[in-house]
C-alpha cells in the first residue's frame, strides 16, 4: 500500500501532479478513514472510443477528444461514461456509510461483524465540527461554533460512550455470545470498510451531490478525495463534469419565467460570449436556451 495523504477538506488540500495517481494511492480521511483506489478500467480514449462506435463505418467522425467529450457531457449522453469503471477500498464510519448507500448503482461488499470481530476505531470529530442545529436546515448543522468547554464537553462524553460500547462488546464476546449478536449495540460513529465499484457516470452523480455544499462534511471529504483521483484518470471528462454538472445551474420553471423578465430584447454578443469561455457551438445552444426562456410562458 501507498503512503497515507491527509485529506480534510479541499480547503486545506493541494492537488497533487498525474506521476502520483498510481492504483494503490491512499488519501487518508477525517480520523482513521482512507480512500484507496484499487482499480480503474478506461480512461478519456475509451470514453471517446465508446461514443464514436457510434458514428459507424464511413460517417464523419469528430477530430477532438475533448470537443466530443464536452457534448457528450453537455447533452447528457452518458452510456459512453459508463465504459469507464473505479473501485475504491473505503475505510469509513458507519453513519458515512449509511448516507453512502442509499446510492445503489454500485456493486459493494463491505466487513461484516458477523464473520469478524469489530475492531475498536470510531470517529472522533474535530472540535470545530461540533456545532448546533441549523436553524434553517432540519437535517444539518448550523455554522455556529460552540466555546471550547463546550466543545471539550460534548467530545468527552462522545469517546466515554464509544469506549464503553466497546467494553461492553467484548464482554458479550468473552461470553460467547455470537458475533452477529454481539455486534448490535455498538455505535454507528465506529469505522466500517468496504470495496465500492462504479461507473465513471454513476460516479459523477454521487460527486455531484456529495462535493455540494449542503453535503454533511464527514462524507464530503470521501467525495473530494476520490475527485482527485477520478480527476487525474480522466482529465478531459473532469473538466467537463465541473463545467456542465459540478459548477453548472438548473432553473425550474418560474425560475425560468423570472429570468425572462429580466433578459435583454437585444441580441447576446458575441465578443462577450466568447469571452466568457464559450465555444462557438457552444454559443449557439447558448442562444437557443435564451430564446426558449423568452419563449416561456
Amino acid at each position: 500500500m501507498s503512503s497515507v495523504e491527509t485529506h480534510s477538506s479541499s480547503v486545506h488540500h493541494q492537488a497533487a501532479s498525474a506521476q502520483q495517481f498510481p492504483e494503490g494511492r491512499v488519501i487518508s480521511c477525517l480520523d482513521k478513514g482512507f480512500v484507496r483506489l484499487v482499480d480503474s478500467m478506461g480512461s478519456d480514449a475509451a470514453i471517446v472510443q465508446a461514443a464514436r462506435v457510434s458514428y459507424g463505418a464511413g460517417t464523419k467522425q469528430v477530430s477532438e477528444d475533448r470537443g466530443l467529450i464536452r457534448y457528450l457531457m453537455r447533452h447528457a449522453h452518458s452510456t459512453p461514461f459508463e465504459m469507464v469503471e473505479f473501485k475504491f477500498h473505503v475505510k469509513l464510519p458507519i453513519f458515512v456509510a449509511r448516507q453512502w448507500i442509499r446510492h445503489r448503482t454500485a456493486n459493494v461488499n463491505e466487513y461484516s461483524g458477523r464473520y469478524s470481530v469489530m475492531h475498536d476505531e470510531f470517529y472522533v470529530p474535530e472540535g470545530a465540527q461540533i456545532r448546533p442545529q441549523s436553524a434553517t436546515n432540519k437535517q444539518g448543522r448550523g455554522d455556529e461554533t460552540l466555546s471550547a468547554d463546550e466543545s471539550a464537553h460534548i467530545l468527552d462524553l462522545l469517546k466515554t460512550g464509544q469506549t464503553q460500547a466497546y467494553q461492553d462488546y467484548e464482554t458479550l464476546l468473552d461470553r460467547n455470545v455470537a458475533r452477529e449478536l454481539a455486534r448490535i449495540n455498538l455505535p454507528v460513529s465506529m469505522y466500517t470498510e468496504w470495496y465500492w465499484k462504479i461507473d465513471l457516470h454513476n460516479l459523477f452523480h454521487f460527486l455531484r451531490l456529495r462535493m455540494d455544499a449542503h453535503a454533511q462534511y464527514e462524507i464530503r471529504v470521501y467525495a473530494e478525495a476520490m475527485a482527485e483521483m477520478v480527476r487525474e484518470i480522466t482529465p478531459l471528462a473532469f473538466e467537463a463534469f465541473e463545467d456542465y454538472a459540478l459548477n453548472a445551474v438548473r432553473l425550474t420553471a418560474p425560475e425560468t419565467r423570472a429570468l425572462k423578465r429580466l433578459l435583454s430584447a437585444h441580441d447576446l454578443d458575441d465578443a462577450a460570449l466568447l469571452e466568457s469561455g464559450l465555444s462557438k457551438r457552444e454559443m449557439a445552444e447558448f442562444r437557443g436556451k435564451v430564446e426558449k426562456i423568452r419563449a416561456a410562458q
